[in-house]
């Protein structure tokens, strides 16, 4: 099963796409250290728990709170791995569990890389995304795909809020840079940016 999807000397990007709604899960590896994190503990735990088994994987990140990302957490859980989510979505966990919140703005070091975690609320009220420091590599959640934001007409959810969280916290990143959403194919900053204002008046 070959899961690399992005490398360069200093890291790995493996993903595997899970479940009924083809979540991308990722695991971003530091290859100096050998510590990975993977971000969304989707769905197929046994997939996912022998890739991080594999990877040296040390906590979870979920991007946000929506049941199709977090049906592999009762399980990673169980098999030792710390899982962190926003405080804002917190409650959509209440069954499966957590262990830790992620903040606006923190710093979050897996073996010598160093992800920002960006708060975007609008998908969801805590959805959030993590930048790769020194790398083009941005992780979106369901907050930006190729072709626009996220779906806001679930609870919670609002097109304002994440147009907003589109516009200021990650059209502002470099044309270079390299979108790996929730969901679907990557994309780039640069690809989506002349867009904002056909999503603002398609409303969606």
């Amino acid at each position: 099963m070959t899961s690399l999807h992005w490398a360069d000397s200093r890291l790995e990007v493996h993903r595997l796409v899970v479940g009924p709604y083809a979540n991308n899960v990722f695991v971003l590896r530091c290859r100096e250290t050998g510590e990975s994190v993977l971000i969304d503990a989707a769905n197929e735990h046994e997939k996912l728990l022998e890739l991080a088994s594999r990877l040296n994987v040390k906590r979870v990140l979920e991007t946000h709170g929506h049941h199709d990302h977090i049906g592999a957490v009762v399980a990673m859980r169980e098999a030792g791995y710390e899982v962190a989510v926003t405080a804002a979505d917190a409650p959509m966990l209440k069954k499966v569990g957590y262990d830790v919140f992620i903040d606006d703005a923190e710093i979050i070091e897996v073996g010598n890389l160093r992800l920002l975690a960006i708060h975007n609320p609008g998908h969801t009220p805590g959805s959030i995304s993590f930048k790769v420091e020194g790398t083009p590599l941005l992780f979106t959640g369901d907050t930006l795909f190729p072709g626009g934001p996220g779906n806001t007409k679930s609870a919670g959810g609002d097109f304002a809020t994440i147009i907003d969280s589109v516009d200021n916290k990650l059209l502002t990143f470099p044309a270079e840079t390299i979108i790996l959403p929730g969901h679907g194919v990557d994309s780039t900053i640069g690809n989506e940016r002349p867009h904002l204002q056909e999503w603002v008046a398609r409303g969606w």
